[in-house]
Formats: structure tokens, C-alpha cells, sequence
């Protein structure tokens, strides 16, 4: 079986690779090589351990990147799930330091759910907390309402 690459195991800050700096581009490379052999060896590895131990009544599943990760929740719990897309203008993300990176960015990893979803929810985050905070609160409305 594949192995994580292990932080300590290769003299890694493992707080400064969950953060958005150059530290973790470094290494997200090789962090990503490893998702996709999992993945390959097993489609639904990522979101089983997303889910294991689960007992709320709502989750939020943060981060999916894929299609076959948004079917295996959608085949796993059918109706209840609701797909959110959160987006930013290019300039918002520029603003906010991202770089495109060639061989990463444009990789499944990083696009794979910009074609093929159809969302229930989009919200858009660049930068007027006023619109987002009323987005969150009709999401989370929508989601009271449903339980």
C-alpha cells in the first residue's frame, strides 16, 4: 500500500503545509501524486475517511475536488446531499497572493468540478463580507429547514 508522504518522516512543518504559503507549494506537487495513487487504487478512500466516526446530523464536507468524490457522497446519501461551490473572480484570487501554476492548477486536483456539476448552491466570495454573510445565512436557512 502507499504510504503519505509523513511530515516528520522527511523534516516537513506539518502546520506550515496546511496553510497557503510557498513552504506547502513546494511540496504539494508530490502531496498530490500521492492523492491521485490512492485514489486510483480506490475511489472512495478520501471521502470513507472524511465520514468515518460521523454522527452529525449535518456535515460539511470541505475541499472535494472531484466528480467521482461528489457521485460516492451522492450515491451514499442520495437526496440530502447539497453540493456548494464557493467562487472568486481571478483578480480576487491574484489579491488574495494565488499564482497560476502550470501542472497544478490546471490539473484534476485543482479543476476537476468546474465541468459536470450541477451545483445546488454557488456562493461568491470576493472580498464584501456583507453578500457573503447573507449567502451563508440562506444556506444555512435552507439547511434547518431540512432537518
Amino acid at each position: 500500500p502507499i504510504e503519505p508522504p509523513s511530515p516528520q518522516e522527511h523534516g516537513l512543518d506539518f502546520q506550515r503545509l496546511l496553510d497557503a504559503s510557498a513552504y506547502k507549494e513546494m511540496f504539494r506537487q508530490d502531496m498530490i501524486r500521492w492523492g491521485e495513487e490512492k485514489r486510483h487504487m480506490d475511489p472512495g478512500f478520501f471521502c470513507r475517511a472524511a465520514v468515518e466516526g460521523a454522527l452529525q446530523p449535518v456535515w460539511v464536507v470541505s475541499d472535494t475536488r472531484r466528480l467521482s468524490d461528489v457521485e460516492w457522497f451522492r450515491d451514499a446519501y442520495g437526496d440530502v446531499v447539497q453540493t456548494v461551490r464557493v467562487v472568486a473572480t481571478e483578480e480576487t484570487r491574484k489579491r488574495r497572493n494565488w499564482v497560476f501554476v502550470t501542472g497544478v492548477d490546471d490539473a484534476e486536483s485543482e479543476c476537476g468540478l468546474d465541468q459536470g456539476v450541477a451545483f445546488d448552491w454557488v456562493i461568491t466570495n470576493d472580498g464584501d463580507k456583507a453578500a457573503l454573510g447573507k449567502q451563508l445565512e440562506m444556506l444555512v436557512q435552507s439547511l434547518h429547514s431540512n432537518l
